[in-house]
């Protein structure tokens, strides 16, 4: 079973809920590769931001490649600003463990030291293993363990939630 949502919509409420909270000739965003990246473009268009939008690759950056591999495809990190003393808004499609928010926020801190680093995701599913915290979700959730949620795209992006049958 699977089911969708309408991620339009959802674009449109994380822009609703971080207009209040930048300010659009300052602050600069960041998505994370790839479905952060794919929801940071449209971002970064509505809220008419003036500075490049970045993106981070955080596969050298996890604690955790002994459980789920090296990704084969590694892409190159592009930060075209200065992030000392910015409000970075940092841009992902689901946050489950944090693990990946806590990776893209060390690789961002080696270019620098914002003022203070936003993170606004599609989905928060619950299920955090480390202290990190969205400061606009566009859906909360609470999923179980059979749950995936996934962002398709790029074009057209689509959020899914499959249930899975418990593996034997």
């Amino acid at each position: 079973m699977t089911t969708d949502w309408d991620v339009s919509a959802l674009l449109e409420v994380m822009a609703r809920d971080l207009r209040p909270l930048i300010d659009p000739e300052q602050a600069a965003m960041i998505g994370i590769f790839t479905g952060g990246v794919w929801l940071a473009h449209t971002l970064h268009a509505t809220l008419g931001l003036r500075q490049p939008l970045g993106r981070v690759d955080i596969s050298f950056y996890r604690d955790d490649f002994s459980q789920i591999g090296l990704h084969p495809q590694v892409r190159a990190s592009d930060i075209p600003f200065d992030v000392d003393g910015r409000d970075i808004i940092l841009v992902d499609d689901v946050l489950y463990t944090g693990r990946t928010v806590r990776a893209a926020m060390n690789e961002i801190f080696d270019y620098g030291r914002p003022a203070r680093i936003l993170l606004a995701v599609l989905v928060d599913r619950g299920g955090h293993e480390l202290p990190v915290a969205a400061d606009v979700a566009a859906l909360r959730l609470i999923a179980t363990a059979g749950e995936h949620i996934k962002l398709r795209g790029p074009d057209p992006l689509r959020l899914e939630l499959e249930l899975r049958e418990p593996q034997p």
